[in-house]
């Protein structure tokens, strides 16, 4: 009954979030800036490009200022970078689309080609790179990365130096974001001064199971930043649920997530 309601249910009962995000260095000419978050899209036979067209409405339908996609867009099968991203083309927003890539993106060996791929559909792809965001003269800096986790992932090797390649990216004198595949960077981003990070991954546990415990959730073996709005001295984190599933297409306790932030001026 369980796993019937995941697959037929859980799996599809999409929930906006709109976490309020108070920035005390944000300048003040983006005091009520949002920006949409879609991640963990992993096309296949549960995630057809036609539901990622439907998410790709909803996000458009927010209206916001930005459009954020944080990575894993493949699973496992380079065939389908070309399907995903065509539906991904639709996105749109004023300040633009901008994204960075996940672990699967980078077993499926489709890390440079789906960039190539993204980029000719408009959205700009980070990776260890940042750029500047700006209006009315004002700015913040947007950071983006490849995967990096500090412990052995699947195929991925351990990074001894977490988001040492973006070290002297990080504008001291702005507010920065940072578009980071996996949460577990978040530690590090906040002794570098990052104001705010945005990650996936975790899919909030898949199955969570959260009406039971909080704590039980699959992802809690591998990160404690399993879903929503963390803080540390420094910065702040989210860890969006993710819009798709891996290995079993069941979701309990962690519906999928379109993130719509609300950027303000403040103190946590």
């Amino acid at each position: 009954m369980a796993g019937a309601y995941g697959l037929l249910y859980g799996r599809l009962n999409l929930e906006t979030t709109n976490p309020a995000i108070l920035l005390p260095r944000l300048p003040r000419s983006f005091e009520g800036f949002r920006i949409c978050q879609l991640s963990d899209i992993h096309i296949g036979p549960f995630m057809p490009a036609e539901e990622i067209r439907k998410y790709v409405a909803i996000a458009n339908a927010q209206k916001a200022e930005m459009i954020v996609l944080t990575g894993d867009f493949v699973t496992f099968d380079p065939a389908t970078q070309e399907a995903v991203v065509e539906a991904l083309s639709g996105l749109r927003a004023p300040f633009g689309v901008y994204g960075c890539l996940g672990n699967h993106d980078a077993w499926a060996g489709v890390e440079d080609s789906i960039t190539g791929l993204l980029t000719q559909a408009g959205v700009r792809v980070l990776r260890g790179e940042s750029l500047p965001i700006t209006t009315h003269g004002e700015q913040f800096n947007l950071l983006g990365v490849d995967f990096q986790s500090p412990r052995r992932f699947g195929p991925s090797a351990p990074v001894a130096n977490l988001l040492g390649n973006i070290e002297q990216l990080v504008d001291r004198d702005r507010v920065n974001i940072l578009l980071s595949h996996n949460p577990d960077t978040f530690d590090r981003a906040a002794e570098l001064g990052i104001d705010l990070s945005m990650a996936g991954h975790t899919h909030g546990g898949q199955l969570a199971l959260e009406f039971i415990n909080p704590q039980i959730a699959p992802s809690r073996l591998v990160s404690p930043y399993v879903s929503g709005l963390f803080h540390k001295p420094g910065g702040q984190l989210y860890v969006n649920r993710g819009l798709g599933t891996v290995f079993v297409p069941i979701r309990l306790g962690a519906p999928p997530e379109i993130t719509v932030y609300h950027l303000s001026r403040g103190s946590v």
